[in-house]
C-alpha cells in the first residue's frame, strides 16, 4: 500500500516525514477539542478530517519531493462533501466546503459577481483523481454534525443566516488553529525546537487574581468623597456578578472607576460561571497601554496579553515550509486587552491569520469599554455579532460607557440588543451622573488658531482638543512660534512608548502646578487619566465632548463653576467626514438643552444619531443581508464582508520608529529567519506610528525608510531610517519627507 505524506522532512529519506493519515487524524482531534466547549466539536472534527484530502493526489507527493508543481490540495474535501451521493445535507456541506477550501487562502464566498475564487467556481473546476485511500476518511453519516449546526440557529429568517455564518466561522477557527498547531509541532520536533506556547487557564488563576484584586482594593484611599463613591460603585457592580451570563450595561460617568469596576465584575462573574478568559476591548490603540498597565499591576504582567492592529502578519510572503513560523495570535491568554478594531474585524474576517483566534473568544467575559464608540455605519452587524456570541457561544458582554448609547431593541427596533433594566450594573446611572459632575460645558462660537493660542496662554494649565492630527500639529507649531510656555503636543504621530513618557510628564506638571498647555487630538478623551482646570474642544459628537469634559476637574478638587470645557468651531479646520454630522446633531441638542451633561440631552443626541438614522445608515454595506439560509441552501459572502467590514475606513499602515534601544534590538531580530514574526510584531507595537499608505510609500521612495528583511517578512515591517523626521515635540512629521524631496532638505 502506498504511503501518502502531508509534510516533508529530511530530503533523500522519508523516515521523518509526516504521513497524511497521521496529520488528518491529529488535526481532527485538535479541532474537536477546540469546538467541544461551544457545541461544534463534531463539525470541527469533520473539517479537520477532510481538510487535506487533496494531498492524496499523487502529484502532491512530487511537490513534497521538490518538483515545481502547483497542486490545489484544499478543494478536494469540499468537493467530496458536495457530491450528490455524499449523504451530507446540502447546507452543511456548503458551510464545511467553504471552511475547508479556506484553510489556507481564506473563506471564499458561496458565489461572487466575478465568478472566480468563490466556492461555486472552485468546485466546478476539473479535479485531479485522488488515490482511493481518501475514502477511509469519509464518515458513514452526518447526523451529529447537522444537529450541532442546527442547535446554533435561532428560528426566523432574520437571524438564521447570520447565526449559521458565525457557526461556520467558529468551525473555521478550530480548523486553522488545529492545522497550524499540528504542523508547527511536526517541524518543531523535526528541527529540535521547543516552544513555551501554553498559557495557564483562567479558572486556575482566579483565586490568586481575586486575592490580588482584594489586596489592591483594601489599600484604596477612601478619604475623599469621590473615592468613597468609586468604592460604592465597585461594590454594587461586583454584587451583580451572580446574575446569569449574557448582556450587561455599565453606565458610569468619567471618573467613576469604570475600569476597576468592570474588571472586578469580570473576575467574579468568570469564577461563578466558568468563563475561559476575560477580553477587554478599547476603541483606540492610543489608550490600550494604560489599561494594560492597570491590569498587569493587578494580575501580573505575565497573564495579560496586549494585542492590537499596529502590525498585522496576514501578508507575509513566506515559503510553504515556513508557514509554521507565522506565530499568528490565537488569544489563548487568560486576559486579553485589545482594540475594537482587532476584536470585531477578526470576528468578521475571512483570513486564517485573523479568524484563528475566534474559538478562544467563545466562553469569554468581554468588556467593551467606551461602547458608544462602535462605528455607526457598522452598528447593526456589530450588535448582531454581540447578540450571537451571548446566545450561542457562552459569552458575557458588558457595554461599558459614560454615555450609554441607544442600543436597546425597543429603540433601534431592527437589530437592537435585548437589554433589560436589571442588567444595568451601575447603581442608578441618572443619580450617578449628578453626583459625578465635575465640569460645565459652554459654547464658545468660532475660534481660529490665534484665538485658541490666546485663550491657552491666559491660563497656566489647560488643553485644546482638535479633530485631526494635521490641525493639532499646525496649532502646536503656531503656539511654539508664539512662545507659549509649558507647551505639550499629544497625538498618534507619537509612538505609544513615547506617548507614555509624555503623559507621565503631563501628570507631573499638573500635580506640581507647573505650566502645562496641551494641544491634542481625541486620543486623550477615552480612558486617559488627566485632570486639567480648563479645556477647549473643537465641535464633534456629544459623546466626544462629554469625554473631553471628563478631563476637566476629573478628581473634583476645584469648584464646579470654574471648571469649564468650551466647545468651539474651527473656521479653518471644519470637522472631517462623519464627525461633521455628529457635530451638527450636537449643535441641535445644544439649542434645546441648556445643560449638555443632562441625561435627557444625551439621550436626545443618541436619538438624533442612532434612532433616526434608519437601518440603511447603520448597516451601510448590508452585511447582515449577505448571509442567507432558506433551509435548503446557504449563501455566505465571507470574503466580500471581510473587505467591507472595516472600522477604520482610511487605510493606515505601520512605520516602526526605532529610536530606543529596545526597539533597535527588535529591528535587528527581524533579519533572523528563526524569530517568530507574530511575536516580533507584538513586541514592536509600542514603537509604531500609523500613517497613510501613500505617505509611507513617499518615505520609501525618498530613502527615508524601507522594509526590514523583505525576503523573510515581506512588506510587514517598515522601519524609519531618517531620525530627523521624528521630532521630540510632536512625533513623526512624515509630510516633511515631501518637502525634503522637493527642496533638497530645505523646509
Amino acid at each position: 500500500m502506498t504511503t501518502y505524506y502531508a509534510h516533508s522532512g529530511t530530503p533523500g529519506t522519508r523516515a521523518d516525514w509526516q504521513t497524511l493519515a497521521g496529520h488528518l487524524e491529529a488535526v481532527e482531534r485538535l479541532a474537536r477539542e477546540r469546538g467541544v466547549p461551544f457545541g461544534l466539536g463534531e463539525a470541527a472534527a469533520l473539517a479537520g478530517r477532510l481538510h487535506d484530502l487533496g494531498k492524496y493526489d499523487p502529484a502532491f507527493d512530487r511537490v513534497l519531493s521538490g518538483e515545481n508543481l502547483r497542486v490545489d490540495h484544499s478543494t478536494a474535501g469540499g468537493r467530496v462533501l458536495l457530491a450528490p451521493r455524499s449523504g451530507c445535507p446540502k447546507p452543511v456541506a456548503e458551510a464545511l466546503a467553504q471552511i475547508i477550501l479556506g484553510h489556507h487562502a481564506g473563506l471564499p464566498d458561496t458565489e461572487s459577481r466575478g465568478g472566480s475564487g468563490c466556492l461555486a467556481s472552485r468546485i466546478a473546476k476539473p479535479a485531479a483523481p485522488l488515490a482511493p485511500e481518501w475514502r477511509a476518511h469519509l464518515p458513514a453519516e452526518f447526523g451529529a454534525v447537522a444537529e450541532e449546526f442546527a442547535k446554533h440557529l435561532r428560528p426566523g429568517p432574520a437571524t438564521q443566516g447570520f447565526d449559521f455564518s458565525v457557526a461556520a466561522r467558529m468551525v473555521f477557527s478550530c480548523l486553522v488553529d488545529a492545522d497550524f498547531r499540528d504542523t508547527e509541532a511536526f517541524y518543531d520536533n523535526l528541527e529540535g525546537r521547543r516552544r513555551e506556547r501554553d498559557w495557564p487557564a483562567l479558572q486556575s488563576l482566579l483565586p490568586d487574581f481575586a486575592a490580588c484584586f482584594a489586596a489592591k482594593m483594601a489599600a484604596f484611599d477612601t478619604s475623599s468623597e469621590l473615592n468613597r463613591l468609586r468604592a460604592d460603585i465597585l461594590a454594587h457592580v461586583r454584587a451583580k456578578a451572580a446574575l446569569p451570563p449574557g448582556l450587561f450595561t455599565l453606565s458610569v460617568p468619567t471618573g467613576g472607576g469604570k475600569t476597576l469596576a468592570s474588571l472586578g465584575f469580570a473576575l467574579d462573574h468568570a469564577a461563578r460561571y466558568g468563563h475561559r478568559r476575560i477580553i477587554y476591548a478599547i476603541p483606540y490603540t492610543s489608550i490600550i497601554d494604560q489599561t494594560v498597565s492597570v491590569f498587569a499591576d493587578l494580575l501580573g504582567a505575565g497573564h495579560v496579553l496586549e494585542h492590537h492592529s499596529a502590525i498585522e502578519t496576514e501578508n507575509l510572503r513566506e515559503k510553504s515550509r515556513e508557514k509554521i513560523r507565522q506565530a499568528m495570535e490565537d488569544w489563548a491568554a487568560p486576559v486579553v486587552v485589545t482594540t475594537n478594531v482587532q476584536l470585531f474585524e477578526s470576528l468578521f474576517a475571512a483570513w486564517p491569520s485573523r479568524a484563528r483566534k475566534l474559538h478562544n473568544i467563545a466562553g469569554s467575559v468581554i468588556v467593551l469599554d467606551e461602547a458608544q464608540c462602535l462605528p455607526r455605519p457598522l452598528l447593526l452587524p456589530t450588535l448582531a455579532m454581540i447578540d450571537t456570541l451571548c446566545a450561542h457561544y457562552g459569552c458575557t458582554v458588558v457595554l461599558c460607557t459614560a454615555t450609554q448609547p441607544a442600543f436597546e431593541s425597543g429603540q433601534l427596533k431592527d437589530g437592537g440588543l435585548p437589554l433589560v433594566q436589571d442588567r444595568e450594573l451601575a447603581p442608578d446611572p441618572v443619580v450617578l451622573a449628578g453626583r459625578l459632575r465635575r465640569a460645565r460645558i459652554v459654547q464658545g462660537g468660532e475660534m481660529n488658531d490665534a484665538a485658541l493660542i490666546a485663550a491657552l496662554s491666559a491660563i497656566p494649565q489647560g488643553f485644546v482638543i482638535v479633530n485631526s492630527r494635521k490641525h493639532a500639529l499646525a496649532l502646536y507649531q503656531a503656539a511654539m512660534a508664539a512662545g507659549v510656555d509649558g507647551l505639550v503636543h499629544l497625538s498618534t504621530r507619537q509612538y505609544p512608548a513615547h506617548r507614555r513618557q509624555i503623559l507621565a510628564d503631563i501628570r507631573t506638571r499638573l500635580k506640581r502646578g507647573l505650566p502645562c498647555r496641551l494641544i491634542a487630538t481625541s486620543l486623550i478623551e477615552a480612558g486617559v487619566d488627566l485632570d486639567f482646570p480648563r479645556g477647549w474642544r473643537a465641535e464633534a459628537g456629544l459623546d466626544s465632548v462629554i469625554q473631553a469634559a471628563g478631563r476637566v476637574n476629573r478628581e473634583g478638587i476645584r469648584p464646579l463653576d470654574a471648571s469649564v470645557l468650551t466647545v468651539f468651531s474651527a473656521p479653518d479646520n471644519p470637522p472631517p467626514g462623519d464627525v461633521r454630522n455628529l457635530a451638527g446633531a450636537m449643535r441641535s441638542v445644544a439649542g434645546r438643552f441648556e445643560d449638555l451633561l443632562d441625561p435627557a440631552a444625551i439621550r436626545n443626541w443618541f436619538e438624533e444619531v442612532y434612532w433616526r438614522a434608519g437601518p440603511q445608515r447603520l448597516d451601510v454595506h448590508d452585511i447582515r443581508g449577505r448571509f442567507t439560509f432558506d433551509g435548503r441552501a446557504t449563501r455566505f459572502a465571507f470574503r466580500e464582508v471581510a473587505e467591507k467590514y472595516r472600522m477604520i475606513e482610511s487605510p493606515m499602515v505601520p512605520v516602526i520608529v526605532a529610536r530606543e534601544p529596545a526597539a533597535r534590538d527588535l529591528v535587528r531580530k527581524l533579519s533572523d529567519e528563526w524569530e517568530r514574526p507574530g511575536a516580533l510584531a507584538r513586541a514592536l507595537q509600542p514603537y509604531v506610528v500609523q500613517i497613510p499608505e501613500r505617505a509611507r510609500e513617499t518615505l520609501r521612495a525618498n530613502g527615508k525608510g524601507d522594509f526590514a528583511a523583505p525576503h523573510l517578512r515581506g512588506d510587514t515591517f517598515f522601519v524609519l531610517s531618517d531620525p530627523g523626521l521624528y521630532h521630540d515635540g510632536f512625533g513623526l512629521w512624515w509630510e516633511q519627507a515631501e518637502y525634503l524631496s522637493a527642496d533638497q532638505g530645505m523646509i
